[in-house]
């Protein structure tokens, strides 16, 4: 399995990668869309975990890209704020597989794309 982890705090998706690494997994950062559109069309991405306010780019244009590239990845969004707060991401992004707060236990994310990823 693939996951792509794009998230403009460093520190932040290192910690992710750690605990998902522990799985087995392979594990690519992102801290910009450009990043990630790369890594997205050069890798076949099985579950993606994607900030939705990040510091250079959209998100936005990172969960329509993999839409398009890659239909069959499901995507994790996180946030830190309560945009999409009501759900409504999932009506949005066809994508999405997951709406959680910044501050969710690593062990708890690495859960997710275990349950979601295909090995």
């Amino acid at each position: 399995m693939q996951v792509l982890i794009i998230e403009s705090r460093r520190p932040l998706a290192e910690l992710w990668m750690r605990h998902i690494e522990r799985q087995g997994v392979d594990v690519f950062l992102a801290t910009s869309t450009t990043e990630a559109i790369k890594i997205v069309r050069q890798n076949a991405i099985d579950v993606i975990i994607l900030d939705l306010v990040l510091e250079e780019g959209s998100a936005m244009a990172v969960a329509d890209y993999a839409c398009y590239r890659r239909p069959d990845a499901r995507v994790i969004y996180v946030t830190s704020t309560t945009f999409f707060s009501d759900g409504s991401v999932f009506q949005h992004m066809p994508n999405a597989c997951g709406y959680v707060q910044t501050s969710t236990p690593p062990a708890d994310l690495a859960a997710m794309v275990e349950h979601l990823g295909v090995n």
